[in-house]
């Protein structure tokens, strides 16, 4: 959802940022934010502290403390959008009666009103949230795709994964899943996807700038 469907990774981004210096005093750079996009609150934050080599002792009370404060933080702060083109290609793929099907670490309650908000879970398929998965199951793990494709009764051959974040893209490599890249509004680059064996992975059309320059490849792989 977040970053492919919904420009909602910058507050998301900020939310923790301002979670974790409150906590700790703390300052880290956003763009680690973004790699580990998709893991689950607490062990995003604990991966935080472990990459960034922060000198406090993570325990569980510590990252469940500053994963709810990120979550009161996001709530004030988030003022998301659709990504450009969102709209427009969820209804071209409706028209010509694609299956979509949305997965999200986030927890029902907090992607309702902002999904409902900006794009519509009628739009929807079907749609995989935190609350359909068992603690430690966010990404990489591969197991919100493969729940997600076992409720449609899909192979995995017969599906595409859209992702922007590198552990999205290693949770779909897992699953067994094909993939496309949409970067849209992402600091990463092609350098922090490092499933990628070589830029002729770019050059194959497994890259997109973002959701719009993708648009006629999902419609091509799904309607034709």
């Amino acid at each position: 959802m977040d970053g492919v469907l919904i420009d909602a990774m910058p507050f998301h981004a900020e939310a923790m940022k301002l979670a974790i210096k409150e906590e700790t005093n703390y300052e880290i750079d956003k763009k680690i934010i973004y790699i580990l996009e998709g893991m689950p609150g607490s062990d995003l934050v604990r991966e935080i502290f472990k990459r960034e080599k922060i000198g406090e002792n993570i325990d569980d009370s510590l990252a469940k403390k500053i994963s709810k404060t990120k979550k009161e933080i996001f709530k004030e702060i988030q003022n998301s959008k659709p990504i450009q083109g969102a709209r427009e290609l969820l209804g071209d793929l409706r028209d010509c009666s694609c299956l979509k099907l949305l997965v999200t670490g986030s927890a029902k309650q907090e992607i309702q009103s902002i999904l409902n908000e900006n794009i519509g879970s009628d739009k929807f398929d079907l749609v995989i949230t935190g609350d359909d998965l068992e603690e430690g199951q966010g990404k990489p793990d591969p197991a919100p795709f493969q729940i997600a494709l076992q409720k449609m009764n899909l192979m995995p051959s017969e599906a595409i994964v859209v992702e922007n974040s590198p552990l999205g893209i290693e949770a779909a490599t897992k699953a067994g899943i094909p993939y496309i890249i949409t970067l849209n509004n992402t600091p990463l680059d092609i350098s922090d996807f490092g499933n990628l064996k070589s830029k002729k992975d770019e050059e194959n059309s497994i890259i997109f700038r973002d959701t719009i320059s993708a648009s006629n490849f999902l419609k091509e792989w799904c309607c034709k």
